[in-house]
């Protein structure tokens, strides 16, 4: 999860109290990962909580993958998270464990929220269906749900925008990004 785009551990990171978020947008220091656990215990904070997402990778380095390439599939990602906490430890001598949340983020019961957009989803597709209006699929462009064209949708990879208030507001509450 985080292959390409950051979105679930920006999320889950501002939402969970995360210190740190490395995400693949933002290729990271770990030199100044290191140095932001070692400011957090500075100032008295015995543990910082790191985010990462699978598809973020050092400044200047590479992905870190899991296994071999398979001849016609994408090659499985994963071990990042170990790598990080490895690397902190050695630099900070601080003791770190690693969670990787992989499939289990993927489950859990439906908030109130999910189940209205279901709601939604469903009912602006059968107003799709019911127009004729083939070739276009229902998206949640805040607040409302929209139609547009699926060639639009799959066009392109939504990544986190640099510029986006998401992470100008993570950093203006203590975030680090390892840049």
């Amino acid at each position: 999860m985080g292959r390409h785009a950051g979105w679930i551990a920006m999320h889950s990171g501002i939402a969970g109290g995360a210190d740190i978020i490395l995400i693949p947008e933002i290729p990271y220091d770990i030199s100044k990962v290191a140095h932001s656990v070692m400011e957090r215990e500075r100032l008295g904070k015995h543990f910082s909580i790191v985010v990462v997402a699978e598809g973020a990778f050092p400044a200047g380095g590479t992905l870190t993958h899991a296994e071999a390439k398979h001849i016609g599939r994408e090659q499985r990602l994963g071990g990042i998270g170990g790598r990080v906490a490895t690397a902190i430890t050695e630099l900070t001598g601080k003791e770190t464990r690693v969670v990787v949340l992989d499939h289990l983020q993927r489950g859990g019961p439906p908030t109130t929220f999910d189940r209205v957009l279901g709601t939604r989803f469903g009912a602006g597709a059968a107003r799709l269906v019911r127009k004729g209006a083939f070739g276009r699929m229902v998206a949640l462009i805040p607040p409302d749900v929209e139609s547009v064209p699926i060639r639009e949708a799959i066009g392109r990879l939504k990544t986190v925008p640099l510029d986006n208030d998401i992470i100008e507001s993570a950093r203006e509450i203590g975030i680090s990004f390892g840049d």
